[in-house]
């Protein structure tokens, strides 16, 4: 007989079975068999807060044909994911296979690779007890606020509505940020520029006051003070008084942990966090590559720990010697701390190739898309962090104009290192430097012009999906599985949108933040919801008992949801509307954008009197190439974005492709993109392009 293996995916199932061959079978749960009830608490908060599982709707003959197969196995292993959720996952299916949960029954992997698939398989342990107590904690702590303040909010704000212990920060961090935006008072502020150049030298190069009569750095806050600082420095001479030559090195970044790799991904490829995480899986699971088979890509990808293997960093090492040269390998060991402090979630690895000597170009001629683009950033980021110091000679000139002093700094790469193949991406522009020519003390500048720029102080920017992540993970709210699913929650219930990927409150997220600021303090707060993670960790680590963890935040918050039901008898919150140009044709009154239970949609601001209402679209400003109506943007039963004619039913033209501003050179109509190309949908024009990569 055959030893029943069990993990998650199908993919995932494939790939290790191929390792395993003959004396194995593997088969796939399809993700949790077991959850709390849908219908019901499924809490007993009178009896030690016990758990009512019931195996989840849907899943009923997957759970026999499991217990059959168990049944005629020479065995089971459980070989769910190395995590919180994968621990849970392995316990639910002991309990329904009658499998002793501190029987060596439990295996997993951090890598699907041979080597990796061998190792877990050689070392098989009991189901780690913390760990599951761990996520059965998160989860009754998540069930309860969920089942507890949905129905409340329901009442006092608006049927269909739900709220999440971590999701509720995630709204309140967003809408902080648009209120600090909100109260933001720009300030004036003035940029004295000189471009000079050598004498004799026509290349350019620019300074920036920096300094006054007093030899103190200056502000300039005023165009008054602007023009006379101009008016002053009017004919003068402009004189290098020191010259300051020095040596920089810039050190690569570390290797990707979930968190970065969710905010680089968005940064660089414009991923969400969700669609990353899709990719990441896929690596991790496995799939076909030309002369190697089924293979898992990467290592785990949810992990907070930023350790290496030796093994990984030598055939790094290898790589970069063998494909730069020798002087590109850095010397010494690289050594970064860690964020997380639990043992537990240090236990894997960073996220990296599993097979370093595998590049991206080889990668790419068997896998496409999400998954190639993604294993070419954890490829690069990995074979980076492995790579030399960027080396630079800098300089840094202060130079003399009347009783005013400039300053101009640059810099020069005299050796690339890490950044002949990797740089980070950032949110914000910053500020280059640039190459300087070589000055020396004493000589005279010629003035080429001098520049007096007006500024204002800017507010901090709406928050992106990735700046968003690095927010939670700086505040110590959720963990690596968690931040894509809090984002993708709080959007589907339309308590926050993304407007050109930046994320804004809605109207109703509004009202809902505004009621849990003044009702439920402690839920939406930081610093409480930080230390309750941290609690979890200590359950996790076995350093505290997950019930009574589990009683203490719900004894403070059954108190909490008392008070709020007393604060708010009789009142209910109404949610905003949003004012459109739109007049009613029925009555002339203004219509409005209003909030439903299946999304947005436009209604007459005379409701209930006036009952006027219809969907809201968006026109994308192209133009139908059959009958020049306005393409709107439209979404389908199952929320997948496509685009149709703004005359329909009369024309009835729709398409996937999404229509872009640019024009067909032929025929002047509307240019629509598909798979890298703009193509005409005009019959008889058939033109098309690629896609200028920017």
């Amino acid at each position: 007989m055959a030893k029943l293996v069990i993990v998650e995916s199908p993919a995932k199932a494939k790939t290790i079975g191929k390792y395993l061959g003959r004396g194995y079978k593997v088969t796939a749960s399809m993700g949790h068999v077991r959850d709390l009830p849908a219908s019901q608490l499924g809490i007993d908060t009178e009896h030690g807060y016990a758990p009512k599982y019931i195996v989840i709707k849907g899943k009923q003959k997957l759970v026999k044909e499991l217990k059959a197969e168990a049944k005629k196995a020479d065995g089971v292993l459980l070989a769910t994911d190395p995590d919180r959720e994968g621990e849970a996952i392995s316990w639910h299916l002991a309990n329904l296979l009658g499998l002793d949960p501190a029987a060596p029954n439990r295996v997993t992997f951090d890598e699907i690779t041979k080597k990796g698939v061998k190792e877990g398989m050689a070392h098989p342990r009991a189901i780690n007890m913390d760990l599951f107590n761990a996520q059965q904690a998160r989860r009754e702590l998540d069930r309860l606020v969920g089942y507890k303040l949905s129905p409340f909010l329901w009442r006092k704000v608006r049927r269909g509505l739900s709220a999440g212990r971590v999701q509720s920060v995630a709204v309140r961090l967003i809408r902080d940020r648009e209120i600090e935006i909100e109260n933001f008072k720009p300030e004036e502020y003035w940029n004295i520029e000189a471009t000079l150049h050598r004498s004799g030298d026509k290349a350019t190069f620019v300074a920036h006051l920096s300094a006054g009569p007093d030899g103190k750095k200056i502000a300039v806050k005023n165009g008054e003070q602007a023009d006379a600082i101009v008016k002053a420095l009017d004919g003068k001479d402009y004189t290098v008084l020191k010259v300051d030559t020095g040596k920089r090195r810039r050190q690569p970044f570390p290797p990707f942990i979930t968190s970065t790799l969710q905010q680089e991904a968005s940064r660089r490829l414009g991923f969400s966090a969700a669609r990353t995480m899709r990719a990441a899986q896929t690596l991790y699971e496995g799939v076909d590559i030309q002369g190697h088979g089924t293979v898992g890509l990467i290592t785990y990808m949810r992990t907070d720990s930023l350790r290496l293997s030796d093994e990984a960093v030598a055939a790094a090492k290898e790589f970069i010697g063998g494909r730069w040269g020798k002087d590109y390998v850095c010397e010494a060991p690289r050594h970064w701390k860690s964020r997380s402090a639990t043992a537990a979630q240090d236990a894997h690895e960073a996220i990296r190739p599993s097979i370093p000597a595998l590049t991206p170009d080889e990668v790419e001629q068997s896998i496409s898309g999400d998954t190639a683009k993604l294993y070419r950033l954890i490829w690069s980021r990995f074979m980076a962090s492995q790579m030399a110091d960027c080396r630079m000679d800098t300089v840094s000139a202060i130079i003399g104009a009347g009783d005013y002093q400039f300053r101009a700094s640059g810099f020069h790469v005299t050796f690339d290192g890490f950044t002949a193949l990797y740089e980070e991406a950032t949110d914000e522009k910053q500020k280059k430097e640039t190459a300087l020519p070589p000055l020396e003390a004493g000589e005279t500048l010629a003035l080429d012009k001098l520049n007096a720029d007006q500024k204002f102080t800017q507010p901090p920017p709406l928050y992106t999906e990735a700046a968003l992540i690095h927010a939670l993970e700086e505040n110590g709210i959720g963990r690596p599985s968690t931040y894509a699913p809090i984002i993708t929650t709080i959007v589907d219930r339309g308590y926050v949108e993304k407007d050109n990927k930046k994320l804004k409150t809605t109207p109703l997220g509004q009202a809902v933040n505004q009621v849990m600021m003044e009702q439920f303090p402690n839920i939406v707060d930081v610093t409480f919801s930080a230390e309750m993670e941290k609690k979890l960790d200590v359950v996790e680590n076995g350093e505290a008992d997950w019930v009574q963890t589990v009683d203490e935040f719900y004894q403070g918050f059954a108190k909490s949801l008392e008070q709020a039901e007393k604060n708010m008898e009789g009142k209910k919150v109404k949610v905003a509307d949003i004012p459109t140009d739109e007049i009613c044709e029925k009555c002339g009154r203004p219509m409005v954008i209003k909030s439903g239970r299946y999304g947005k949609f436009v209604a007459c601001s005379g409701f209930p009197e006036c009952r006027n209402a219809h969907p809201l679209v968006k026109d994308t400003g192209g133009l139908c190439p059959l009958c020049g109506g306005h393409m709107l943007v439209r979404k389908s039963a199952k929320g997948r974005i496509f685009y149709s004619c703004g005359n329909y039913p009369t024309c009835k033209f729709m398409t996937w492709d999404e229509p872009v501003p640019e024009r067909c050179p032929q025929c002047g109509a509307t240019l629509f993109k598909r798979k890298g190309e703009l193509i005409c949908l005009k019959e008889g024009c058939g033109f098309t392009k690629p896609v200028e990569k920017k």
